[in-house]
């Protein structure tokens, strides 16, 4: 049992493991699973991240760090913070049973900082295989995650401006 009051971030890894790229936020979740890091509580919310909502709200954490993989026009496992208030127009279709920026908008309440990092993928389709590409990206986000450095990861301000910088 984690003493919740010790719970100052939390992880929400959101996505679908049977759908090829989009994968990369349960694969990460998998590896906060095998070698777990004592700051983050971690939720491995799926294809139905809205689930996890309850729990999220009742540990209150400080810090709520959202991945899941998200196109943004880039090269396949570039990693980006995507402003959380944007991404009601950024995803017109998301694989999720609702999308992301209702889930956002329901735990501000209860979480003081809210961070989205997308992952860009590659190929998302069913029974398709995570590329090699999202596999590094999820292992240098652990990495990033796990040293505290995820403030450090670049803004997806414009992604005209990232599709240049691919």
């Amino acid at each position: 049992m984690t003493d919740s009051k010790a719970i100052v971030k939390a992880l929400l890894c959101v996505g679908n493991s049977m759908m090829g790229d989009d994968g990369a936020g349960p694969l990460l979740a998998e590896q906060f699973e095998r070698t777990p890091e004592r700051h983050w509580q971690v939720f491995d919310g799926g294809s139905f991240p809205e689930g996890e909502s309850a729990h999220i709200r009742s540990l209150a954490p400080h810090t709520l760090v959202i991945v899941d993989a998200t196109e943004m026009g880039l090269a396949p496992g570039q990693i980006r913070r995507v402003d959380p208030d944007s991404i009601g127009e950024m995803m017109l279709m998301s694989t999720h049973s609702m999308p992301l920026n209702f889930l956002i908008d329901d735990l501000r309440e209860a979480v003081t900082d809210i961070i989205m990092i997308g992952i860009q993928p590659d190929i998302v389709g069913f029974c398709y295989p995570m590329t090699e590409a999202v596999q590094q990206a999820v292992t240098q986000l652990y990495e990033v995650l796990r040293d505290g450095r995820y403030l450090q990861i670049p803004w997806l301000s414009d992604p005209l401006l990232c599709q240049e910088e691919a």
